[in-house]
């Protein structure tokens, strides 16, 4: 198989069993890898009601069929299982080097079931898998385990994912770390490791990734380099990284303010990409074959925390440790990115829940009894640290926050509800959907809770009606206050990244000129040899949507779970550009489950959808269950 390694790791932690499969060529194309091959493997092997802490829940990583090659971008991975956050479909993409490697290493897939009597590690040779005693990890940072591997086999070529204390200590938003800069940041799969004593997978490869047609693959590669350079925001990203959307969402008055009070930041100008870039920056850095390397090696140089350095600053990790919490230094957002990506803890929902204590207290719903003391006053950047500590450890108030935001409001009560931020559990993100209609909508629908990089729609305020009309039916589409044309919008992005997933190219690459599918198709083409057409991307895309759906509808989640915090729907912004709005999400869901093909009531899949994706088997399985759309 040109492009898939054609084999599948089986690792049971409870027996201490390993077994390899052939991978199922016909699953293969019809979800190519990674998050659709993912997807549908945990639908199938799931038993509906899974405790996600339970021995019975599995974990999967899997790479696509580009990974390993020249195609851009195609140093992705995906992790799935079912969300302790949620109680939904949970999985979570990551850059770096390891999905090649375990490419290199000769597997499409691994499948973890079971868990371990104590800590383990597994050690991929290629050929040779082993169950190894990670005893002398346990409690080690991301860094310190990634060292301590490949100080074993002594061989620093060795790549590591796994687990920080934040995974240990079963922090429902523990995210797997690509050791020890990139996350795999969402949904809490940190936790389901923890769970089962898994500490890390260390993988050394030496196999290639056979190419179908390699003279078209150089040629496609090259073509999708003209592209993404003649690209303006490909060009903006490649010098700031993701820290040029810090003015970017200030400037659309759609920035996370005080747990999103509001949308503009009064103290913006020291947390602007180009101020980080000119005072911290060292060099920039990138993730395997990607030419935008919009990471970097940063450090700083002067005052109390001079000499601490690091190999990644994101936008999440400067908003949610500064405008977030009412917080305008740029290095307590610095201090704290380096805290998460050690103790492995996704710095997203961890600034959620952190906007919400900080709330709280300024309402008056919590004080410094409940709070082990801490004045959570906005912009008490002491606060900040300290409490990301007792969070990660769980340490008194710390351990209420562990849960999450969703379940701290449930402990906490007092109408606190109000301000916990989320969609299925998940918390919010950086950007303010009242400012951005088609974001909203991504929000409600996405099937691993509220999320931005699921639709990711950013057509919404960056191309001109003519076009928006063209590919959504409506001039207004373009117009980021408008509801029109937005379910097309969103159905239409969240197709294309379901499918770049499959493929594990990164979406910093497809948020640029290379978003449509004629270029992704011929680098899949020519790596594959299969003729994949534009038209398949969306179909490919389609099914994935739907597995994901029909999984978390099996769980329970209906159309009552695909909405957003009262705060969205009901307060509008207070100043700034998008000063009056709220999200009108009731019009667009309509819109948008008619669009699907899914219950309008209920947002049930429906078996004409499902049948017509060739998924009879979910639609025997959700009449059975009477959770199947009329």
């Amino acid at each position: 198989m040109n492009g898939w390694m054609g084999k599948v790791l089986r690792i049971n932690l409870t027996e201490k069993k390993i077994e390899k499969e052939p991978l199922d060529r016909d699953l293969a194309l019809k979800f190519l890898g990674g998050r659709g091959l993912n997807a549908i493997t945990l639908y199938r092997e799931l038993e509906p009601g899974t405790d996600p802490l339970s021995p019975e829940n599995k974990i999967i990583f899997g790479v696509g069929p580009c990974n390993g090659t020249l195609s851009l971008g195609s140093g992705r991975y995906n992790v799935t299982s079912k969300s302790p956050l949620t109680g939904g479909f949970g999985d979570s993409n990551s850059g770096g080097f390891w999905g090649p490697e375990l490419k290199y290493a000769g597997y499409d897939q691994i499948i973890i079931e079971g868990k371990a009597e104590k800590p383990v590690y597994i050690w991929i040779d290629g050929d040779k898998v082993e169950i190894k005693d990670a005893s002398h990890l346990w409690g080690k940072d991301t860094f310190e385990t990634k060292k301590l591997i490949q100080k074993e086999f002594g061989d620093p070529r060795i790549e590591v994912v796994g687990i920080g204390p934040a995974g240990e200590n079963l922090i429902k938003s523990a995210n797997v770390m690509t050791c020890p800069y990139r996350a795999a940041g969402r949904t809490g799969m940190g936790c389901v490791m923890g769970s089962k004593n898994l500490k890390a997978i260390a993988v050394r490869g030496t196999e290639g990734v056979k190419v179908a047609y390699p003279e078209k693959l150089q040629e496609a590669a090259l073509k999708s380099y003209q592209i993404l350079y003649s690209d303006w925001f490909a060009r903006k990203f490649s010098e700031e990284g993701s820290t040029c959307l810090v003015e970017i969402y200030n400037n659309l008055g759609a920035l996370n303010i005080r747990n999103c009070q509001a949308g503009v930041f009064e103290n913006i100008d020291g947390l602007l990409g180009k101020y980080f870039d000119e005072k911290y920056k060292v060099a920039n850095k990138g993730c395997f074959s990607c030419p935008l390397h919009c990471g970097c090696f940063w450090m700083i140089k002067d005052g109390p925390l001079a000499g601490l350095r690091w190999g990644k600053a994101e936008f999440a990790t400067i908003i949610n440790f500064t405008t977030r919490v009412g917080v305008s230094n740029i290095e307590v957002a610095l201090s704290a990115g380096v805290l998460c990506d050690k103790y492995g803890i996704d710095l997203i929902s961890l600034g959620g829940v952190l906007g919400f204590a900080f709330e709280c207290y300024e309402k008056g719903i919590i004080s410094e009894k409940d709070t082990d003391g801490l004045k959570l006053e906005w912009g008490n950047e002491d606060a900040v640290l300290k409490l990301i500590k007792k969070v990660v450890f769980r340490e008194g108030f710390g351990d209420i926050l562990a849960e999450g935001t969703k379940r701290a409001s449930e402990i906490i009560g007092k109408g606190s509800e109000d301000y916990a931020l989320h969609v299925k559990g998940q918390e919010h993100i950086e950007c303010d959907p009242r400012g951005l209609q088609a974001w909203g909508l991504g929000y409600a629908v996405s099937t691993r809770g509220l999320d931005h990089l699921r639709a990711l729609p950013v057509f919404e305020y960056t191309i001109s009606p003519e076009k928006a009309k063209e590919l959504f039916g409506t001039e207004k589409a373009a117009d980021r206050f408008s509801t029109e044309g937005k379910g097309r919008m969103v159905k239409w992005f969240e197709e294309l990244r379901a499918f770049a997933d499959s493929m594990e190219i990164c979406k910093y690459i497809t948020r640029t000129g290379l978003i449509y599918p004629e270029p992704l198709t011929q680098l899949l083409n020519a790596v594959t040899g299969v003729n994949f057409s534009p038209d398949d991307a969306y179909k490919i895309g389609e099914r994935i949507i739907n597995v994901e759906k029909a999984f978390n509808t099996r769980e329970g989640f209906a159309r009552k779970d695909d909405t957003l915090p009262k705060r969205f729907l009901k307060e509008p912004l207070p100043f700034g550009p998008s000063k009056g709005h709220v999200c009108n999400l009731e019009p667009m869901l309509d819109d948008y489950y008619k669009l699907r093909g899914w219950d309008v009531k209920t947002s049930f899949p429906t078996r004409a959808k499902l049948e017509e994706l060739g998924l009879k088997e979910i639609a025997d399985e959700l009449e059975k269950l009477d959770k199947i759309g009329s």
